[in-house]
C-alpha cells in the first residue's frame, strides 16, 4: 500500500465519522480527554527518555514545559467544555427585536496538526486538547527531528483512539507534502515563517482555515528604571532554557547605553548560577542540545558573520560539535546589517543594542516584522504605556518573559509575521470550532415591514431614521 494510499484511507475515514462527532455531547468529549491524560501518565516515564534523546531536556523542565502544561490544558477544558459548547445569546437589533439571536459552536470537521521539533510534545498535544474538546478529528504530524518523541506520541494515539478519530503520521518533508494535498476543514501549523507560507499556500487551494504559530525576533527591552540583576536573571532563564530553542524566547536585547556593562556582569552571573557546574563548565543535564547538526552549523555560522561584521563577544560560548552544544553568548556592537539580526536566532545567542531614547529603541523594534512576543522590564509606567501603544507583537510580558503562555485564560498567537490566530483555554477551543450565527424568528413576522411594494412604507424609513 503506497504513502498516499494509506493517508488518503484514513482521511476518508475520518470525513465520515466527523458527521457523528459533532453530535458528541460534552460528557463524551471529556471522556476522551481522560482517557488522552491517562494515557500520557501512563507513557510518561518513556516520554522523559525521548525527550532526553531528541533535546537532551532533563526531566524537571521536560516536566514543567511539556507533560504538567499539557496535563494543565486537559484539566482546564474538561472543567470548562461544557460552558463552553453552550450556545451564546447575544443582543437584538431593531431588524429582529422579537426574534432571538444564538451562537453555536460547531466543530470545523477534519483538522491536521503539524508540530515542530523545539517541544515537541507539548506543541502537537496542546492543539489535540483543543481540537477534541471542539468535537473534531485529527491527523497530527509530528516533526522527524524529534523522533523518539514523535514515536511515542504515535504510541499514546494509537493506544487511545481509533483511526477514522485521531490519527498519526510519522515521516519527513514528503510526508507533509502528502498531507498538504488533502482538503483538510482546517490546518493547525507551529513552526517557522518560512514554512508556514508554504502551509497557507497549500491551504488556499482548497480554502481551508489556517491556525499559524510561527515565531520571529522577539525583542526584550530594559529601560533605566529596570532591577538589573533581576532582568538578567529572567532573561538568562527565558534565553537559555532548552538552549534558547523557543518561539517566544528573547531574541535581542534594547537597552541604554549607560547600562550595557553593568547588565552584562549581572547576565554572565546568572548565566553560571542557572546552567554551569562551575564558573568555566556548562551543566549538561541542565542544559539542552542544539536537535540537529544543520541548526548547530547555523548558529555558529550567525556567531561568525556577526564578530567578522564588527560585533563583540561580551560572553564567549563554548561549542562541542560531537554533543550538539552552543554555551551562552552575548555580543554587543551588533551592525544591523548582521544576517543575525535578520532572522530569529533559535539559540543561545543574545545581541544587545543600545539605545539613547525609548523612541530609537520602539522605532527599532517597528522597522521588523511584528515578533510573537515583547518583553520589557520597567518600573515607569509611563513608558510601559508607551511601549504598549506604539508597538505591536503576539503578546507581551512586563518584568517577566515568557510566562504569558502558561495562562490558558490568555490568548497564545502572533501577528501578521508571527503567525495569525491563537490557541489554549476557550481561544484554542474557537479555533477548531465555526461560530455559526443562528437567529430563531417570532411568530410575529416583522420584517414584512421592509418588504415591497414600498409605495406606503416611508413612514418605516422615518421611524428607522428616528431609532438608529
Amino acid at each position: 500500500m503506497t504513502l498516499m494510499h494509506t493517508i488518503n484511507s484514513v482521511f476518508e475515514a475520518q470525513q465520515k465519522h466527523k458527521y457523528t462527532l459533532r453530535n458528541s455531547n460534552a460528557t463524551q468529549r471529556i471522556e476522551k480527554l481522560t482517557a488522552l491524560k491517562n494515557s500520557i501518565s501512563k507513557f510518561e516515564r518513556e516520554i522523559y527518555e525521548a525527550l532526553k534523546s531528541d533535546l537532551r531536556k532533563c526531566t524537571f523542565e521536560a516536566a514543567v514545559t511539556e507533560i504538567l502544561f499539557i496535563h494543565s490544558e486537559i484539566d482546564f477544558a474538561i472543567k470548562n467544555i461544557s460552558d463552553w459548547m453552550q450556545p451564546k445569546k447575544v443582543g437584538k437589533t431593531i431588524s429582529n427585536f422579537l426574534a432571538k439571536n444564538r451562537i453555536y459552536y460547531e466543530p470545523k470537521g477534519v483538522c491536521l496538526i503539524i508540530a515542530p521539533w523545539n517541544y515537541p510534545f507539548q506543541l502537537m498535544i496542546g492543539p489535540l486538547v483543543s481540537a477534541i474538546a471542539a468535537g473534531n478529528c485529527a491527523i497530527l504530524k509530528p516533526s522527524e527531528l524529534s523522533p523518539e518523541t514523535s514515536s511515542i506520541i504515535a504510541r499514546i494515539i494509537e493506544d487511545c483512539f481509533e483511526e477514522e478519530e485521531i490519527a498519526c503520521f510519522e515521516g519527513d518533508a514528503e510526508m507533509s507534502t502528502a498531507l498538504l494535498t488533502l482538503s483538510f476543514d482546517h490546518i493547525f501549523f507551529t513552526g517557522s515563517t518560512n514554512i508556514g507560507k508554504i502551509i497557507m499556500t497549500a491551504a488556499a487551494k482548497h480554502l481551508s482555515s489556517v491556525t499559524l504559530e510561527l515565531g520571529g525576533k522577539s525583542p526584550v527591552i530594559i529601560d533605566d528604571t529596570a532591577n538589573l540583576a533581576q532582568a538578567a536573571q529572567k532573561i538568562a532563564w527565558g534565553k537559555l532554557i532548552n538552549a534558547g530553542q523557543t518561539c517566544i524566547a528573547p531574541d535581542y536585547l534594547l537597552i541604554p547605553e549607560k547600562l550595557q556593562d553593568v547588565f552584562i556582569q549581572h547576565y554572565i552571573k546568572a548565566v553560571k548560577d542557572l546552567f554551569f557546574k562551575d564558573q568555566q563548565t556548562i551543566d549538561e543535564s541542565v542544559y539542552a542540545k542544539i536537535i540537529s547538526q544543520h541548526h548547530f552549523d547555523r548558529l555558529t555560522a550567525l556567531v561568525k558573520d556577526a564578530l567578522k561584521k564588527g560585533a563583540s563577544a561580551a560572553l564567549e560560548g563554548h561549542h562541542n560539535t560531537q554533543k550538539h552544544t552552543i554555551g551562552p553568548w552575548v555580543l554587543t556592537q551588533v551592525p544591523a546589517d548582521a544576517s543575525i539580526m535578520k532572522e530569529e536566532i533559535f539559540g543561545p545567542i543574545l545581541p544587545m543594542i543600545t539605545y539613547q531614547t525609548l523612541d530609537e529603541a520602539i522605532q527599532f523594534i517597528n522597522d521588523k516584522s511584528k515578533p510573537l512576543a515583547l518583553y520589557l522590564f520597567s518600573q515607569k509606567r509611563t513608558n510601559i504605556r508607551q511601549i504598549l501603544k506604539n508597538t505591536s507583537s503576539g503578546g507581551a510580558c512586563i518584568n517577566d518573559v515568557l510566562i504569558h503562555i502558561s495562562n490558558p485564560k490568555l490568548p497564545f498567537g502572533g501577528i501578521n509575521g508571527s503567525g495569525t490566530g491563537s490557541c489554549h483555554g476557550i481561544f484554542g477551543f474557537k479555533t477548531f470550532s465555526h461560530e455559526r450565527a443562528v437567529v430563531f424568528q417570532s411568530r410575529f413576522n416583522m420584517t414584512s415591514l421592509i418588504y415591497p411594494p414600498y409605495a406606503k412604507k416611508n413612514w418605516v424609513l422615518n421611524l428607522l431614521h428616528k431609532i438608529m
